[in-house]
C-alpha cells in the first residue's frame, strides 16, 4: 500500500485505521506507509470512503484556518482525496495480503483470510482420532503482526519432536522442507497480520508440544497462542486440560462439537 504525496493534505485519518501502526505523518505533513510493517491488509483503503477533493483547496483552507487558530479536518472515516493506492503486488509481497486481507482466499487452500477452516471442523473432517490431539499454534494480532521468521522459529522445534503438519494449511505449503519444518528462506522477512500452523500429535505429546512453542516464543517479537482439541470420552470427559494443569498450563475449554454436522451413515 501507498499514499499519494500529491493527493494527501495529512488529515491523518488513515494513521487511526491501520491495525499495525504502519502509517504515520511525516515531517512534509503527508501520510506515509512503512512498507517492511505493513502487511496488505487493506483495511486503510476499505475502511475509509474515499472523496475526490483538490488537495490544493483542502491545503490551502487547512493552512489558512490554521493562521486563524482554527481547524479543518474531515469526517475521521473518509479520506478526503482518495490518496490511498495499492500496489501491484510480487512475489514474495503478495503473501502478505493473502494472510491479512479477509477478502482474499489462499491458492493452496481456498480459504479466505488466514486460509485454513482450523481442526475445529474435525467432527465433520474427522482428522483427529481418538488418541491424537490437534493442535494449532496462532501467531499475531492486530497491532501486533507476525513474521515468518517467527513460525520458522516454531516449527523446526515442532518438526523435531515429528509432529504431523497439516497439508492442507498455507504455512505448511510455504515450508521449503516439512520433515525439518523449515519456511522458504525467501518468505522469513515478511509480515502478516496473523497466521496458524497447525499440527496433530499423540496426545502424551501435547506437554513436549507446549514447552517448545514456549521456549521458542521468548525469542520472538509476537503474540503466540496456543489451540489443543481431542475427542472427548463416552461421557464427554476430557483428559487433556488435566494433563495441561498437571504440566503448570491454564487450559480453558473453548466449545464442544457434538459431529451434528456429519453426514448420517
Amino acid at each position: 500500500m501507498q499514499i499519494s504525496k500529491s493527493r494527501c493534505v495529512g488529515c491523518g485519518n488513515c494513521v487511526a485505521v491501520c491495525p499495525v501502526a504502519a502509517i504515520s505523518i511525516g515531517d512534509d505533513g503527508r501520510a506515509v506507509v512503512n512498507s517492511d510493517q505493513c502487511v496488505e491488509c487493506y483495511t486503510c483503503y476499505r475502511g475509509l470512503s474515499t472523496e475526490r477533493l483538490n488537495p490544493t483547496l483542502i491545503r490551502t483552507v487547512r493552512r489558512v484556518l490554521g493562521w486563524m487558530r482554527l481547524r479543518f479536518d474531515p469526517e475521521p472515516d473518509i479520506c478526503p482525496t482518495s490518496a490511498i493506492e495499492p500496489q501491484e503486488l510480487t512475489w514474495p509481497r503478495v503473501v502478505r495480503r493473502a494472510f491479512s486481507d479477509p477478502l482474499v482466499s489462499h491458492e493452496a487452500t481456498g480459504v479466505h483470510g488466514r486460509g485454513t477452516e482450523e481442526v475445529k471442523t474435525n467432527d465433520v473432517t474427522g482428522r483427529v482420532s481418538v488418541g491424537e490431539c490437534g493442535m494449532t499454534v496462532e501467531f499475531g494480532r492486530p497491532g501486533v503482526s507476525a513474521s515468518f521468521a517467527d513460525m520458522d522459529r516454531v516449527t523446526r522445534r515442532l518438526a523435531g519432536l515429528g509432529v504431523h503438519f497439516e497439508k492442507k494449511n498455507p504455512v505448511t505449503n510455504l515450508m521449503s522442507d516439512v520433515a525439518t519444518g523449515a519456511i522458504r528462506e525467501d518468505l522469513l522477512g515478511e509480515r502478516v497480520l496473523s497466521a496458524i500452523v497447525e499440527i496433530k500429535v499423540r496426545t502424551e505429546q501435547v506437554p513436549d508440544v507446549m514447552k517448545e512453542v514456549e521456549a521458542a516464543a521468548a525469542e520472538s517479537e509476537t503474540i503466540i497462542s496456543v489451540g489443543a482439541a481431542t475427542r472427548c470420552g463416552p461421557e464427554g470427559e476430557d483428559d487433556l486440560g488435566a494433563m495441561l494443569q498437571q504440566h503448570g498450563y491454564t487450559a480453558f475449554r473453548g466449545k464442544t462439537n457434538l459431529g451434528l454436522g456429519r453426514r448420517p451413515a
